[in-house]
This record gives C-alpha cells, structure tokens and sequence, in this order.
C-alpha cells in the first residue's frame, strides 16, 4: 500500500470513527428508552434481552470502527513508497 493510500485512508477512517462517536450522543438518548420500557415491564426476560441486544448494538457501532483504526495502523510501510 503506498504512503499517500495509506494516509488517505487513515484520515478517512479517523473522520467516520470521530463521526460515529458524536452518534452515540443520538444513541445515549435512544437508550433511555430502552430502560424505560425495561423498567415498565417489570423485568421481563424478554425485555431485558431486547435491551441488551439493543445496547449491544449502539456499543458495536463505535467499537468496530475504532478496531478497524488499529488494525489499518499496524500496517507496515514499505520504506520505498
């Protein structure tokens, strides 16, 4: 991969992981009603693991980018490019 490639989509992946954590903002308050409902269920089963998959879901969205980061940036450079 060469040096500019390289950069390039580093800055890219950079960007949509900064972009992706600002969401989460959007999906703090998303959660809240997720407890609500949690808490007026009475704490059903069901309704416990509806939402923990759904805040299992809201956490994937920053985690995975941020690995993809990690992983793009323990890639070597060949000296010559």
């Amino acid at each position: 991969m060469t040096r500019k490639a390289h950069n390039i989509l580093r800055a890219i992946l950079k960007a949509a992981a900064v972009l992706v954590a600002l969401n989460e903002v959007r999906g703090i308050v998303m959660a809240a009603p997720v407890f609500y409902a949690m808490y007026q269920s009475g704490g059903s089963l069901m309704a416990i693991w509806l939402g923990v998959s759904s805040l299992l879901g809201i956490a994937a969205s920053v985690i995975i980018p941020m690995l993809a980061i990690r992983k793009l940036e323990s890639i070597p450079i060949k000296a010559g490019q």
